[in-house]
């Protein structure tokens, strides 16, 4: 049996109502900070430029909707009004409830720093699927999320607007976002993503939009997942 949810945000947004639109409805737009996505055939798209762009796709199991209201302000910014709504499995709706909705603070505000310091580029999105470059089995533990912090360099003690470098790759960056699950990281080329899935059960998970021209990202992942597996082998 399946049970209906529904999260909301409000957010406002350093862009104008034309450059969001771009990163919400757009397959390059929101691969540059959640994931390359377009409408499938079973899905049925509201599109009224640049005010609103609406989503609802459904399945044996349900329904998935996402909505985004968008509302120019004085000065160059936009209020963004987002609603995700469908059908969690009743038994581990909980579960499923809190992960999507700490999954929505990182993405919304993703969003917030790729149009802040990318926009109007596009990204190459590292991470083959929505869910990222996963970890292996081991990587499902309580400790999981701390040791993959500890083998990317980032400090114990660090937090929002600290530099730090990115051990992998030996690259600099500030700490964009580190709150409970997540951790987002921000360097000159691009936006790196780290995923505490743990805590939901499920194994660590990383993404980078990476707005370096000539980025592969089929090598990526494969050094991305290599690494995964080597800091929990």
């Amino acid at each position: 049996m399946g049970k209906e949810f529904e999260i909301r945000r409000e957010v406002e947004l350093p862009a104008t109502p034309e450059a969001v639109w771009e990163a919400v409805a757009t397959g390059p737009g929101t691969a540059s900070w959640l994931f390359p996505e377009e409408p499938g055939p079973d899905s049925t798209v509201e599109a009224d430029r640049p005010r609103r762009y609406a989503v609802r796709t459904e399945g044996p199991d349900g329904f998935n909707a996402v909505e985004f209201v968008i509302e120019g302000r004085d000065g160059g910014t936009t209020v963004l009004r987002y609603v995700h709504s469908g059908v969690f499995d009743e038994e581990n709706w909980d579960a499923q409830y809190d992960a999507v909705n700490q999954h929505t603070d990182f993405y919304l505000h993703t969003l917030g720093q790729y149009l802040e310091h990318f926009a109007p580029e596009a990204a190459t999105y590292i991470g083959g699927g929505p869910g990222g470059v996963m970890g292996p089995e081991a990587s499902t533990t309580p400790d999981a999320f701390d040791k993959l912090q500890r083998a990317l360099g980032v400090p114990e003690g660090a937090s929002e607007g600290d530099t730090v470098t990115i051990a992998p790759e030996g690259v600099e960056g500030v700490v964009d976002y580190r709150r409970g699950n997540f951790l987002g990281i921000r360097t000159d080329t691009a936006l790196y993503r780290f995923f505490g899935r743990n805590a939901f059960g499920g194994p660590v998970g990383m993404s980078v939009h990476d707005f370096a021209n000539g980025a592969d990202a089929a090598a990526a992942e494969r050094k991305w997942s290599g690494w995964l597996a080597e800091t929990y082998g």
